[in-house]
């Protein structure tokens, strides 16, 4: 049995599997690695009518250490089988590691565009696939990109979104500029091989807002992913009503904070914003998103939901993070993103429960919801008269010493905007855990949500009229019990459904999966 050297590297390899598999908080119906740790989704896409998603993976323990690229496959978006690790370092530009990326189809050649990295930075490399996307050879001329801009002082520079607009590439790299802000760097190539740099997309402003405001841009931009939300593709003639949307997650000197979007106009080699959004109200538990159209033209997005326990809990229980749920991202009546959980998740549904509609003309009155289990989904329709408050109760205990609750309010003056929130104050009896309120306002024009809850043990994920909410709760006392009362004003129950979900992983898993 080999022992590992990597200062947090304290359980044995072969131990990995064994204790990820009998940890009670590992999700079953989200995709996860089959141990050791998980962070960012890349070259998520669908080829030859299969999908593809890559990760950031670490085999050798849960911390981050010489990433590798993970690989799994599906036909529904639901079930995932797990493939041969697609890019590990090798001698040359990514010996240290092999950083997130996209996949693009090449004139019918599957070719990734990755970050590679060497002696403390991160420069674009290419390898290019099999037809059955299972082997990658590395491009020799790596990295295609020799350095950042020169002239520019830089905060980090790595991740990409590549796209083919007429007879050209295009590709943007996050970045940020020292002293200004994030930004996303934009090269043109005729090969995937060979760019000219072109120059900054657009540039945040570090300087405006709290550094710890939810909606502040931060110092780097990672991830970027450039997309057009509704009629259209990029480069194209825009209809009026289908913004650009560039989105990033705000990074701060080695600190992940919070995916966001900027809505406005992609045209000539700027981004024109109009206006800057939340992309998920649970911060950086739905971080480094990366979406792409599927072949029946749905846009769908993936994130990385990191883990809210200490690295020593993490490496003890030999895994970490999860992957969200895939979203269908569709632009709303308002022009900002609606997002919910692909319907193929519906058939991982067993043991329907429903709950009759029903007033709550009291505070503190509640419903007997009959429904129990930590792999559920939930979907209820409720109504808020103005000055009202309904809470949704997960995880609780018997004892109720533990619960994590869902909150929907509504304001006095019956506004069109609510508030969602995510009470984790009592979630977990483990004072090592982040139990940080997480919210963010919700469109309630006529009083009305439809609120759908999705918990897989420690993941859960919140659509309430479309906005997310994502998030990492640790319950000690194994608690099942759902609940639901007001706890202000009035609010009436239309309707509330409930599953147990099955989950979807191999009982049997590899480190190291081989071709099949």
């Amino acid at each position: 049995m080999t022992e590992l050297t990597h200062p947090l590297a304290t359980v044995p390899r072969g131990e990995l599997l064994s204790r990820a598999e009998a940890d009670p908080l590992r999700p079953r119906f989200h995709f996860v690695s089959p141990a050791g740790w998980l962070n960012d989704p890349n070259g998520v896409s669908q080829w030859n009518g299969t999908y593809h998603l890559f990760y950031q993976y670490n085999p050798e323990g849960a911390f981050h250490h010489r990433i590798k690229w993970g690989h799994a496959t599906s036909t529904d978006l639901v079930t995932w089988t797990d493939q041969p690790v697609a890019l590990e370092p090798s001698d040359g530009p990514d010996a240290d590691g092999c950083w997130s990326g996209v996949l693009v189809n090449d004139a019918g050649t599957p070719t990734l565009v990755y970050s590679g990295r060497l002696d403390g930075r991160e420069l674009p490399c290419v390898a290019v696939g099999s037809p059955d996307l299972s082997s990658w050879t590395k491009d020799p001329g790596n990295p295609v990109i020799a350095a950042p801009p020169l002239g520019v002082e830089i905060t980090a520079y790595r991740d990409h979104c590549v796209w083919r607009e007429g007879s050209k590439w295009r590709q943007l790299v996050g970045s940020g500029i020292r002293h200004r802000g994030g930004t996303a760097f934009l090269y043109e190539s005729s090969d995937l091989r060979s760019w000219d740099y072109i120059g900054p997309l657009l540039i945040g402003d570090a300087s405006q807002g709290d550094p710890s405001d939810t909606d502040w841009t931060g110092t780097m931009w990672e991830c970027v992913d450039l997309f057009r939300a509704g009629a259209g593709s990029l480069g194209s003639a825009p209809a009026e009503d289908s913004p650009d949307v560039l989105v990033f997650s705000a990074w701060d000197d080695g600190e992940t904070r919070h995916p966001l979007y900027w809505t406005g106009r992609y045209a000539g080699d700027t981004f024109e914003p109009e206006a800057l959004h939340s992309l998920d109200y649970g911060g950086r538990f739905f971080y480094a998103p990366q979406s792409f159209e599927d072949e029946s033209g749905r846009r769908v997005m993936f994130g990385w939901m990191q883990e809210g326990r200490s690295d020593a809990a993490m490496v003890e229980a030999g895994w970490s993070g999860v992957m969200s749920l895939p979203r269908l991202t569709t632009l709303a009546n308002d022009g900002t993103l609606e997002f919910a959980p692909v319907p193929e998740i519906d058939k991982l549904r067993r043991n329907h429960v429903s709950v009759p509609a029903q007033a709550l003309e009291s505070v503190g009155q509640t419903v007997n919801t009959g429904v129990s289990g930590n792999q559920l989904d939930l979907e209820l329709e409720v109504h808020l008269a103005a000055g009202s408050e309904v809470r949704l109760g997960v995880l609780a205990s018997t004892d109720g010493a533990e619960e994590t609750a869902i909150v929907l309010s509504r304001a006095a003056d019956g506004t069109p905007t609510g508030t969602l929130r995510l009470d984790r104050t009592r979630s977990s009896l483990n004072p090592g855990v982040d139990v940080e309120d997480k919210s963010g306002p919700v469109p309630m024009p006529d009083g009305r949500v439809r609120l759908r809850v999705l918990v897989d043990r420690s993941a859960v994920e919140i659509f309430a009229n479309g906005k997310p909410l994502t998030a990492r709760l640790y319950p000690t006392l194994g608690g099942e019990r759902v609940t639901l009362g007001a706890t202000a004003g009035s609010v009436r129950l239309l309707s509330f459904d409930a599953w147990t979900m099955a989950g979807v992983l191999e009982e049997s898993r590899s480190l190291l999966p081989k071709r099949k």
